[in-house]
């Protein structure tokens, strides 16, 4: 295939991806989630440091996972929403066992928004059991934080190794202070794409939408960052309420970051079908 045909190729391709994203409408669903993520963020972030705070052992994973919602959740304001969190987790700790049962259930809800928002894109309308959805549910919920908590703890351990190889090679730390990052949320994108679907989803199709949705996410974070800093609009019209406005655009903005990988996945799995249909051979 000489260069003209696959610059063809890849100008067909992106123009059926263009309308599947326009067809699932991922703008608005965007939207949607991020309505659903306000209303459960918290109580998702309450459960999971409510059960790290039952096991004195997950302290450190349970300080991992906060470095990681003040880098990933808001790049801008981090501490005061770390305030917040520790705040709500020891306000959680008074409530009784039916307010704890309804946190349960609310953290539920973005969880059920997200495995029904990928299966409607990947054209799934197959329904598990009830008893299966709540026992997939609740693993997310207290085996996630650990294996989260855990990945962070060995990402900080490669990232305070470049301090050793900085004295030799000039630039190392600032390069894994990039790529680490990326590494970890092509992992969890691909986790993402390839479990949550409740129909098999090829490896290379999952890593190329993550890898797309894991670099499209550092960027967004350094120019949204870089945005706020020397553009700071919100601080100036909202003042102390700043926070609320910042964290739904930027959550707003992840999730159609997050859509856009599951699209190109999908979309790469449809157009390699249809090409074998046609009697095209699979490029890739």
């Amino acid at each position: 295939m000489n260069w003209h045909d696959s610059l063809h190729h890849s100008a067909r391709f992106f123009k059926y991806f263009g309308k599947r994203c326009a067809a699932d409408k991922i703008n608005v669903t965007a939207g949607h989630l991020t309505y659903v993520s306000l209303l459960s963020l918290v109580p998702l972030i309450v459960v999971m440091f409510t059960i790290f705070s039952a096991f004195p052992v997950f302290e450190e994973l349970q300080r991992n996972i906060e470095d990681a919602l003040i880098a990933n959740l808001l790049p801008t304001s981090g501490e005061q929403l770390k305030e917040y969190i520790n705040e709500f987790v020891a306000n959680a700790s008074k409530m009784t066992a039916v307010g704890i049962a309804f946190l349960f259930v609310v953290a539920v809800m973005l969880i059920s928004a997200i495995d029904s928002t990928l299966n409607t894109i990947w054209r799934d309308t197959s329904k598990r059991r009830l008893m299966v959805s709540l026992a997939i549910y609740w693993m997310i919920l207290t085996l996630g934080p650990v294996l989260i908590g855990s990945g962070l703890a060995a990402t900080s351990y490669l990232i305070s190794l470049t301090q050793f190889a900085e004295e030799y090679v000039s630039g190392v730390r600032s390069f894994a202070l990039w790529f680490v990052p990326v590494i970890t949320s092509f992992i969890a994108f691909v986790l993402l794409y390839q479990l949550v679907p409740n129909r098999p989803v090829r490896f290379r199709y999952a890593a190329f939408g993550a890898l797309i949705a894991a670099v499209l996410f550092e960027l967004s974070k350094q120019v949204f960052s870089l945005y706020i800093t020397h553009f700071p609009t919100y601080q100036a019209i909202y003042g102390a309420l700043a926070t609320v406005p910042i964290l739904l655009v930027w959550i707003y903005l992840s999730w159609n970051i997050v859509l856009v990988g599951a699209e190109l996945t999908v979309s790469l799995e449809e157009y390699q079908f249809l090409n074998r249909r046609k009697g095209k051979p699979d490029s890739d």
